[in-house]
């Protein structure tokens, strides 16, 4: 049994929610016939080992391991609707792909520009989240995890916003790439596709360094100041409060993916593990 409770995280599914644990992945969705189907496998590497722990590299491997984790989802759960599983969500990134070329076709680089760049990059995931059922599932999503890490026996007293969730990402992603994308055209005539999307991956990396260590000095001011912006985006767009039913399947999600880690028995308890 771990010493420690998991370092868990998640994504929100249509119809139901996808757990990460440190070497499994853990899903669980209602199907159309009401009933929930649970599955669980051990997550692909994309690149295991130390690469994954080098700063301003591990955020992007994370993500590339976190996406690598759905045609297994679909696989082992052909009931599951991700999020993007939507003709309103596929038409409004057209758009935005369209849109953002316009832009960048004129004028010279300015903030104003690239401000308006990155507000339409979250055009498609605010399409996404006006469906309630994904919106309420990533408030499961927080309450079913937060409920394991703080010993909490009913993931409904727990709040529907948490501090690792990637909304704490947003603002100073859309800071960095967007200012780097107007460094890029002060010192580049004609940046290339490839130069923008250094300069995108990069902001993600800083990003993800900065949301590291606010996870690390949890409480302090900075950190406080840090998540603040996200926790709104979580309070007002980004999350829902779910039904008991919803909440049902995100319990089911918890204790499989224990279950798959090896702490089921702890899941059954009803206990967090020791700390």
């Amino acid at each position: 049994m771990a010493d420690e409770r998991l370092r868990l995280g998640g994504m929100a599914l249509r119809n139901g929610l996808l757990i990460h644990g440190p070497t499994h992945w853990a899903a669980a969705v209602r199907g159309r016939d009401g009933e929930i189907a649970v599955a669980s496998e051990t997550k692909p590497r994309v690149a295991p080992g130390l690469a994954g722990r080098v700063p301003g590299v591990r955020g992007p491997l994370k993500l590339a391991e976190a996406m690598a984790v759905l045609p297994a989802v679909r696989r082992a759960l052909p009931a599951a609707r991700l999020p993007f599983e939507d003709w309103r969500v596929i038409a409004a990134t057209g758009g935005t792909l369209a849109l953002t070329a316009a832009l960048r076709r004129r004028g010279g680089p300015s903030a104003a520009r690239e401000s308006a760049v990155q507000a339409l990059g979250m055009v498609p995931a605010v399409v996404a989240l006006r469906d309630r059922d994904l919106a309420a599932y990533h408030g499961v999503e927080h309450k079913a995890i937060a409920a394991y890490e703080q010993g909490a026996p009913d993931p409904a007293d727990v709040p529907k916003e948490h501090d690792r969730c990637g909304s704490n990402l947003i603002a100073p992603i859309m800071l960095l790439s967007g200012g780097g994308s107007v460094l890029l055209e002060r010192l580049v005539a004609r940046p290339t596709a490839l130069a923008r999307a250094g300069v995108g991956i990069g902001g993600a990396s800083i990003a993800v360094e900065m949301f590291a260590w606010s996870d690390r000095h949890h409480g302090s001011p900075l950190a406080r100041a840090f998540h603040r912006p996200g926790r709104e985006i979580q309070r007002l767009v980004a999350t829902k409060e779910p039904t008991p039913d919803q909440l049902e399947v995100g319990v089911a999600a918890l204790a499989e993916i224990l279950r798959a880690e090896g702490v089921a028995e702890t899941a059954e308890e009803g206990t967090p593990p020791p700390t």
